[in-house]
């Protein structure tokens, strides 16, 4: 038995090995091994059975090892990976490892516990010669004769102070048994404790729910690829449609993989499908997959959804990874959040990509948010994909109110900068009369923006990037964030030695700081990555928050979507702008999508909800639009816009970067290459640039972009990495080719 091998190993080559006998029942297509490359095992998965083709077999090295006994990669995984490696333009070695958990590819081991249990009963005298030789084992046996199952051996012997030895010698003689069992380490089993418990009895849907669920259901029964994208307003109950369509996916004896583009989503997420699935599909479990997971979660998770035991997975993007079994049903819960597109190699977009999956396995995707993305959108409207509508809020509630202040007029009034509005502050301390709750969300971390000398204008900016440093109050230090370099903050201007320093622009600190100040009874508390960064520690806030013990939540982009707390009946956009004025052409759906959704976090219970938005540019079509949630209205002049200028949903967009220490030399070769692009490619691309990039330098490396754009990626993407692998490019600069790219800086 010969079989054709990819090994990860940082090269794109099929090697091809013999399977030795004793291990030829164990290989299949997709199995995880190790093979010999050059002196030393590297670890690949066979892709192939059968022979090269002119290459002498008698040459051909032997399997060393099967890393799992049943294949690592599905076959619909292994069809993924290779179509992502042609169509995001990276190597197939390198998809795979993202495909597989670290403790999977180490073939990580499994927790166990030994337990002790009573083997053959004592009679007394037996038991009182044993308490006068051995008092210890007596000691352990009495305890064990008490109970009515096996004990953790461990926990037995601490709790008692017997030595180990006592016990070995119990088992020895056939009094004890000792047993081995396999403990499965499961993530978020603790929900309960953290306050993520939910009702399991669904409320019965209305019109619109119902006729989105049959929808789905007629789909599924039809067992064919389809995908629809589910637009509802924020608390119109999409939740409950998603649950009512895993539900009927179980039935059917599929698989489903629920996507949410935040870990903050995914205890409240978890705690109503597992809470849903005890009541609806005793026996069915969900497991929880994302990168904040320890290894053993995720090797116990993976292994119990490779072996068929869980066939539910939800997580964050990687999770459209997940072997799961005979798939029938993907959801990817706002799917308009640029969270799901990964930001280093291999670049793919977790929804594409699992409408690709959906595609493999002739299964269901769904694809739902209040605000879809244009292109999700446009192809609603052309009819690509199924479009269902969820137009009003479960209950008959209304949608909160929306406020929107002028800072302009605010700061006249208040003759200063403020960071919280006086209508906002009002707002607060109403909300806190009534024992309500508050969001403050502001999508920058941090107190100050940049620090400014009022005498001779000088900024402080990072040494290895070319961007202002932020402001840190609780530890006074200037960090970057974008490289992680750190200073003190200086008492003085660094350049001219002026002590007339202040710092712009607001952040997290400076508005929690705010808050402690105008509403001093209020208990706050401040999520960001900062603060954020301990495991389970989101957990800890969220429950601590949904029970009450929490006023104010201070937070950027992790609380702005998706969440769901009944009491909050404000929420205060402190600074709509930043989204707002950067150089991407998305700059303006982004802004309306993060409106509506924050303002969506308001007046979910029984109570109204308000929005208090904060604004320099009241007038701009994002902030009018949302304030009366017109995603109609606002999709329609958009697309306009998108359509007249030929960009994404209209062509696809592929970014070129450059990356050296010499700005020359980039220059130059960045030039070279895209007159040889523009040669060889012709009218299928249209090129704009080579230009520098908005943020020309990160640590230390100077950055150059070229614009691709066109209408097939399929049939570009392989002639840029052929002419790419032929270019003569100097050892100190590097290239990224990111396709659909969803930040343009």
């Amino acid at each position: 038995m010969i079989v054709g091998v990819h090994p990860l190993a940082g090269f794109d080559k099929v090697l091809h090995y013999r399977v030795p006998e004793a291990l030829q029942e164990t290989v299949a297509v997709g199995s995880l091994v190790r093979v010999p490359i050059l002196n030393t095992l590297r670890l690949g998965i066979v892709g192939e059975l059968g022979a090269p083709k002119n290459f002498p077999l008698e040459k051909l090295k032997s399997v060393a090892q099967v890393v799992h006994p049943f294949p690592a990669l599905p076959p619909d995984l292994l069809g993924l990976a290779r179509w992502m490696s042609a169509y995001y333009a990276c190597g197939l070695d390198g998809i795979i490892e993202a495909m597989l958990p670290v403790a999977v590819r180490n073939g990580g081991g499994l927790k166990q516990e030994k337990r002790l249990a009573v083997a053959g009963k004592l009679a007394p005298e037996e038991l009182a010669a044993l308490e006068k030789r051995a008092p210890q084992q007596a000691k352990l046996y009495r305890f064990l004769a008490q109970q009515f199952r096996p004990q953790h051996k461990g926990v037995v012997c601490r709790r008692l102070a017997v030595g180990p030895a006592a016990a070995s010698a119990l088992v020895k003689r056939g009094i004890l048994r000792e047993e081995t069992l396999r403990v499965e380490r499961v993530a978020y089993d603790d929900n309960v404790g953290h306050g993520e418990l939910v009702a399991s009895q669904p409320h019965p849907p209305n019109a619109e729910q119902a006729a989105a669920i049959a929808a789905l259901a007629q789909a599924l029964g039809e067992k064919r690829f389809g995908v629809s994208l589910l637009h509802g307003i924020t608390g119109s109950g999409k939740t409950e449609v998603y649950l009512r369509t895993i539900d009927t996916a179980l039935k059917a004896g599929g698989g489903v993989v629920f996507l949410v583009p935040e870990v903050a989503l995914t205890p409240q997420t978890v705690a109503r499908l597992r809470s849903r699935l005890e009541a609806i599909a005793p026996g069915h479990r969900a497991v929880v997959w994302h990168s904040h997971l320890s290894e053993g979660e995720r090797l116990d998770g993976w292994l119990a959804l490779a072996t068929g035991t869980a066939r539910v997975v939800v997580g964050a993007r990687s999770a459209i990874f997940a072997p799961v079994q005979d798939l029938r049903l993907i959801v990817v819960d706002e799917e308009h959040e640029p969270a799901y597109k990964q930001d280093e190699t291999p670049r793919y977009h977790g929804r594409d990509v699992a409408v690709m999956r959906a595609k493999l396995n002739g299964a269901v995707c769904l694809l739902g948010s209040a605000t879809p993305s244009l292109e999700s959108f446009a192809n609603a409207q052309s009819g690509k994909y199924q479009l269902l509508e969820l137009r009003q809020r479960v209950d008959s509630r209304k949608l909160p109110h929306i406020d929107i202040v002028d800072l302009r007029i605010e700061a006249a009034k208040q003759r200063t900068m403020p960071a919280l509005s006086r209508k906002l502050v009002d707002a607060l301390h109403a909300r806190l009369e009534r024992r309500e709750q508050a969001i403050l969300f502001i999508n920058r971390r941090g107190y100050s923006s940049a620090m400014l000398c009022t005498k001779c204008g000088h900024t402080e900016e990072c040494r290895h990037c070319s961007i202002a440093m932020t402001y840190h109050r609780a530890d006074e230090m200037l960090r970057c964030h974008l490289c992680g370099a750190q200073q003190p903050a200086p008492l003085r201007c660094p350049k001219c030695g002026a002590p007339d320093i202040r710092w712009r622009g607001l952040g997290t600190q400076r508005v929690e700081e705010a808050v402690r100040r105008m509403v001093p009874r209020a208990r706050i508390e401040r999520m960001d990555s900062d603060t954020m960064s301990k495991k389970n520690r989101f957990r800890e806030v969220l429950a601590q928050f949904r029970a009450g013990k929490i006023d104010v939540l201070v937070g950027t982009q992790m609380i702005g979507k998706g969440l769901d707390f009944p009491n909050v009946t404000l929420v205060g956009l402190v600074d709509a702008d930043i989204s707002m004025h950067i150089p991407d052409f998305r700059a303006n759906e982004r802004t309306f999508q993060l409106l509506v959704q924050v303002a969506g976090r308001a007046g979910r219970g029984d109570r109204a909800g308000e929005v208090v938005v904060q604004t320099f540019t009241p007038q701009a079509e994002a902030i009018q639009f949302s304030r009366h949630a017109d995603y109609a209205g606002f999709a329609a002049a958009e697309l306009k816009i998108r359509r007249d200028f030929h960009y994404p949903p209209y062509r696809h967009l592929i970014h070129h970067l450059f990356r050296g220490p010499n700005p020359e030399k980039l220059k130059f070769f960045a030039e070279q290459w895209a007159k040889l692009v523009e040669k060889e490619l012709g009218s299928r691309v249209e090129l704009r640039g080579p230009s520098p990039s908005p943020i020309e330098k990160i640590k230390d490396e100077y950055r150059w972009q070229l614009w691709y754009f066109t209408h097939h990626v399929t049939k570009v993407v392989p002639e840029l990495v052929r002419l790419r692998a032929a270019f003569a490019w100097p050892d100190d600069i590097t290239q990224v080719i990111d396709v659909d790219p969803v930040n343009l800086m």
